[in-house]
This record gives structure tokens, sequence and C-alpha cells, in this order.
């Protein structure tokens, strides 16, 4: 394999990383848009006499397609489903991973599925295509090919999940405040969970749509506790955990929860402060080799310029 096929095949490639992360975009970007058009749907014709419901109408062929789309690719991976390339191909991590990012569903995981086989395909192909070797070196080739595609949606996928659990991370002091506020104007905790899910959802998008799903899970038999214990387990964070196990005590036995959550959040913020301050200290070590390394040549160069040029003009005078 020759240099410009290498290029060819890394571009091709990165072009296939890219498109997995769109479709993902595109996929979070057509549900949420599902769901406020079926909310405007709901809500126009009760203050508007039904006039508007029509005007929204132009926005569905969009999602629609999307739609398509999505449910092609699932339909491909569900051919597989209870097979033993499942069984290959998703792994507990991989579950777990698709928990977090929030397609821990039959849904979700066709398509993932799917996609690991379409890009485990695309990338033997394109080594076929361009890959001129012969003998063991092909037969390589092949098999990191097959590899790097199957892994590649998996890759997409944990860079995903971890990009949102540091969102979880970032939004956690802000719902520790909302909480504390609407328990402080006398709202109870199932009307705190539900105006954080309905109403202040823009405030925290990662946590505010898993609130809300859970609410929904709530109002349709489950118990508070099932409906929570993706909000509990699928990030990973001891301190959101702790929220979750504060608001399940609060809802079981009630009490006041307005000093817990005030001790809570304090505790919260001088944590993430020592953090802060970790991460400060290791970073003006880093900081000081790098100023070493950039710095201190510049400033000898400057300050013993003058001299070494004095001594050559001297040294040159004497020759």
């Amino acid at each position: 394999m020759n240099g410009s096929t290498l290029w060819i095949a890394a571009l091709l490639t990165a072009a296939a990383g890219i498109a997995l992360l769109g479709l993902r975009w595109w996929v979070l970007g057509s549900r949420q848009q599902r769901t406020e058009s079926t909310l405007h749907a709901a809500l126009r014709p009760r203050q508007e006499g039904g006039g508007a419901a029509a005007a929204s109408s132009p926005e569905l062929p969009a999602p629609r397609l999307r739609e398509r789309i999505v449910a092609a690719v699932a339909g491909f991976g569900q051919r597989f489903t209870g097979s033993r390339i499942e069984a290959a191909l998703l792994a507990p991590e991989d579950k777990l991973l698709l928990d977090q990012a929030g397609w821990n569903n039959s849904t979700g995981t066709a398509v993932f599925l799917a996609l690991r086989l379409l890009f485990a395909v695309l990338t033997v192909a394109l080594v076929l295509a361009f890959d001129d070797s012969t003998g063991m070196g092909r037969g390589m080739a092949i098999l990191g090919a097959l590899a790097f595609g199957i892994l590649l949606p998996k890759f997409a996928l944990r860079a995903w999940a971890t990009r949102l659990k540091k969102r979880v991370t970032e939004e956690l002091p802000l719902l520790l405040d909302l909480l504390r506020l609407l328990q402080g104007v006398g709202f109870s905790m199932d009307q705190s969970l539900q105006t954080l899910g309905e109403k202040l959802r823009n405030a925290v998008p990662v946590l505010g749509r898993e609130i809300h799903q859970a609410n929904i899970a709530y109002m349709h038999g489950r118990t508070r506790q099932q409906s929570l214990r993706r909000l509990s387990e699928a990030f990973d964070d001891d301190d959101l955990r702790s929220l979750v196990q504060l608001i399940l005590q609060v809802h079981a036995h009630g009490g006041a929860v307005q000093e817990p959550l005030r001790q809570f959040s304090i505790r919260l913020r001088e944590q993430r402060r020592s953090t802060l301050k970790e991460k400060v200290g290791k970073l003006s070590v880093k900081m000081t080799v790098v100023m070493m390394l950039t710095l201190l040549p510049a400033l000898m160069l400057v300050l013993a310029g003058p001299a070494l040029i004095a001594l050559a003009t001297a040294m040159t005078k004497l020759g």
C-alpha cells in the first residue's frame, strides 16, 4: 500500500467517523424537534382555536426523512437481534455506553449494531479497493480494517457518553440551586421534578431531559425509584447518586429538604473548588516545564547575545 493510498483510506475513514457523529446529532435534533412539534400541536389549538396547528405542518417532512433513515438503519440491525453476531458485537460495556448515551432500547441497540456492521463492511471495501499488496500483508490489512470499522462506532459512542457525563457534572450545581428554589416557594418534590422536567429543562439540558423521561415513566405506573434508576446509575456520578437517594427519601417519608440541599450544595461546591485547585497546581508544574523549554533559551539569547557578539568581534580582530 503506497503513501497516496494510505492518505485516501485515512480521509475516507475520517469522513465515515464524521458521518457517524453527524448521524447522532441528526437523530437528537429530530427527536427534540418532534417533541417540540407535538407539544405545540397540543397547546396551540387550545390557545388559538386550532388555526395554528396547520401552520406547523410544513416542519414535519424533515423529521420524517430523518425517521426513515434511522428506521432503515434500525431495520437492518434488527435482523441480527438475538443472533450470535449481536452477542459478539454487543458487550456489557457497549450496553453501559448505550445507557449513558440514552440509546439503551431496541431501536438504539439495533442502530448501533447496524452501524458497526456497515462500517466494518465499508472499511474492508476501502482496503480491497485501494490496497495493492498481496499475501500476508493484504490479509493483515483486511483484518485491521475490519477491526477498525467495528470499533469506530464504539469510539464515537464512548466520546459522546464522556461528553454527556462531563455536562452532567457541570449541570449538577445548577440543578441543586433550582431544586432549592422550587422547594423554597412551597413546591412538593413531585411538583419540583415536574417543573424541572417541563419548564426549566433548557437551564439543565441533559439532566432536564433525564428528569423529563423519569417523570413520564412515573406517570405510566413505575415507582419513583424505578423511574429515577437511570438518572442514578447511568452517569456513574456519586454526587448525582446521592441526590437521587435524597429525593427518594423525601418522596417516601417527607420532611424539610431545604437544609439538606443547602448543605449538599455547599459540600459539592467545596469539592469542586478543591478539584480546581488541584488542577491549577498540576497546570502550574506543567507550565514550568514549558517555560523552561521555550522562555529560558530566548532569555539566555537576549542576555548572552551581546556578549557573544562582542567576543566574536574581538576574536575576528585578533585573527
